[in-house]
């Protein structure tokens, strides 16, 4: 399988980014295709989740909308309705695809359908997962119907070997997310914040952990903290403002790059799966902040899958004391924070943008071409 080749990607949304961290790298994975000369066709269901609470964000969620269609006018998103004209609107569009490539956020039904049509239409479908339902509710996951895709991409190495030890899937590869660098690079700019997280709320899965390496040190500092984020129930947002943070709700991903160039560093604080069983794996918001050129502090989390050197792209701390000192020290060292950010920008324009992803994936369709 090789020459220009011809996809055909679904994801939950491309145009909407609430509560939906995988559009992140979703659309920069097929910019990259498209500018690798290859097509692209992106789908999404017409009135998803993400897109109907987007709007309800008024002038915010608009300007989101508008954003994506400025940042990405070269992506061919097309919408489907989850209704029985579906299949005839799949059979139609999958018509010549070489590809298929289906997120793991797509109902069981749209997928398990696309699967039935594989045979017939001669194309290859992988199955794309980002999350890590596969191992905390490995149940929604055999929903769908596994065994029938050509091969699956997990965005770590403890994922896959979850697909392939746990599930019985033969054909495995580990894909990591990357930074959409065409959109996230330093934007310096006077500052007006010193430390900002940017993430959601969010089912419980992180409080504890926000509480300890977030709200405790910025009660202590007393220094300008600000949180970007949706899914904030009213006493979280009342426990953010005991400890003296600024919570600023929902932040459109494409303006993030500029809030991070108004600040002087920033955290990263992983839900707790992926510090025992899914170690390794980073949040889009790793990648993301590296290419923007902010020095970036670490909660607990081990990068076993060896992306960053610890110690020179980011700061790993091993409790909220040692958080609270590693912010006194980067908030007064300016040439500590500048020698970080650049090792990490370094890092990343180096190995990990959706550029390199891109590449990769074309190397996967070769692969399963022979």
């Amino acid at each position: 399988m090789s020459g220009r080749l011809s996809f055909r990607i679904f994801a939950h949304s491309w145009t909407s980014d609430w509560n939906h961290g995988n559009a992140h790298f979703l659309r920069g994975l097929a910019q990259e295709l498209t500018l690798l000369g290859h097509q692209v066709r992106c789908y999404e269901e017409r009135d998803s989740w993400s897109r109907v609470n987007l709007r309800q964000e008024g002038p915010a969620g608009e300007r989101a909308l508008n954003q994506f269609k400025e940042a990405f006018p070269q992506l061919d998103v097309r919408h489907y309705r989850r209704d029985t004209a579906f299949v005839a609107f799949a059979r139609q569009e999958l018509r010549g695809a070489d590809i298929v490539l289906v997120h793991e956020w797509n109902h069981p039904e749209v997928v398990n359908t696309l699967l039935a049509m594989k045979d017939k239409l001669g194309f290859r479908i992988l199955f794309h997962d980002t999350h890590h339902r596969a191992y905390t509710r490995a149940g929604e996951i055999l929903k769908f119907n596994l065994r029938e895709f050509d091969a699956v991409l997990a965005f770590g190495e403890a994922i896959r070997k979850i697909y392939v030890h746990g599930f019985g899937i033969k054909r495995a590869w580990t894909l990591h997310e990357a930074a959409d660098t065409a959109h996230f690079r330093p934007q310096p700019a006077e500052k007006n914040t010193d430390v900002i997280w940017v993430g959601n709320w969010g089912d419980e899965e992180r409080t504890a952990e926000l509480e300890e390496f977030l709200i405790q040190p910025a009660a202590h500092l007393h220094r300008k903290f600000a949180v970007y984020g949706v899914r904030y129930p009213q006493p979280a947002q009342a426990r953010l403002s005991s400890g003296g943070i600024e919570y600023r709700g929902y932040l459109a991903n494409l303006e993030t790059p500029g809030a991070y160039g108004r600040s002087l560093i920033t955290l990263h604080v992983p839900r707790r799966f992926y510090l025992n069983g899914l170690s390794g794996v980073p949040t889009i918001r790793v990648f993301e902040s590296l290419a923007c050129g902010i020095p970036l502090l670490s909660a607990p989390w081990t990068d076993t899958d060896g992306l960053f050197s610890a110690g020179e792209d980011y700061l790993s701390v091993a409790d909220g004391r040692a958080m609270e000192a590693e912010m006194r020290h980067l908030l007064a060292d300016q040439r500590a924070r500048d020698e970080i950010s650049a090792h990490g920008l370094k890092t990343i324009r180096e190995k990990h943008t959706c550029r390199h992803r891109a590449l990769q994936l074309l190397e996967i369709c070769e692969e399963l071409g022979k």
